[in-house]
């Protein structure tokens, strides 16, 4: 029976035991390093010409089943304050509870819609952020987080989650160590969408619909 297992198990006949002992560490703010090392599986991005670079490539970390019940803790006192605290652009629908993709859909085709009945051009721009889980700066995202005022606690806890983790790849001819990570959050995580969107919610720019293009 490997750990995960057992985890779950123990969270599954005795939730409220795993909740006593996990509370301390969300009050105080702080991660414990035997949950920041995970292994990483090596998955193929599809339609790639070549896969001769590292960059074709992507890290799915396998998180320890503790370590991901108190990231949803979090996730969820931070999606929270987030909302409340105006953290977070209007028009973002994914890694949010009650929207998703679907909905983003359903706005783009009404504004479309609603400035085609008024015979106006209308043009699409989208853009794709490459690598942005691998590039999340933690002492910037932590930074950001103080500057909006989020509670001290999650604070804490964000940088205490997001600072020395190690990785351990698992594929054939990799070496069977750990490897510090300094930058970036773990995808395959249940906080890290949350992070990340926060993380770039200021690139969000508003377009007026009167835009004269020259």
């Amino acid at each position: 029976m490997t750990l995960n297992s057992i985890g779950k198990w123990i969270y599954k006949v005795a939730s409220r035991l795993t909740m006593a002992l996990l509370s301390p560490l969300v009050l105080y703010g702080f991660h414990p390093a035997s949950l920041k090392k995970a292994a990483g599986i090596v998955l193929d991005k599809p339609g790639k010409r070549s896969y001769d670079s590292p960059s074709s490539f992507r890290v799915i970390l396998l998180l320890q089943t503790f370590s991901k019940i108190m990231e949803r803790i979090i996730n969820s006192h931070l999606a929270c304050a987030a909302q409340v605290m105006g953290l977070l652009n209007p028009h973002q629908c994914g890694s949010l509870a009650g929207l998703s993709v679907v909905d983003a859909c359903n706005t783009l085709t009404h504004e479309v819609r609603t400035l085609q009945m008024d015979k106006r051009k209308v043009f699409t721009l989208c853009r794709d952020i490459k690598g942005g889980f691998n590039n999340v700066n933690p002492f910037t995202r932590c930074r950001m987080l103080t500057t909006k005022g989020v509670s001290q606690y999650i604070v804490c806890w964000t940088c205490s989650f997001l600072l020395g983790r190690a990785c351990r790849l698992l594929c054939q001819g990799s070496p069977k160590v750990f490897s510090p990570m300094s930058v970036g959050t773990a995808e395959g995580s249940p906080i890290s969408l949350l992070l990340f969107v926060l993380y770039v919610a200021r690139l969000h720019i508003e377009i007026p619909y009167d835009l004269t293009l020259f």
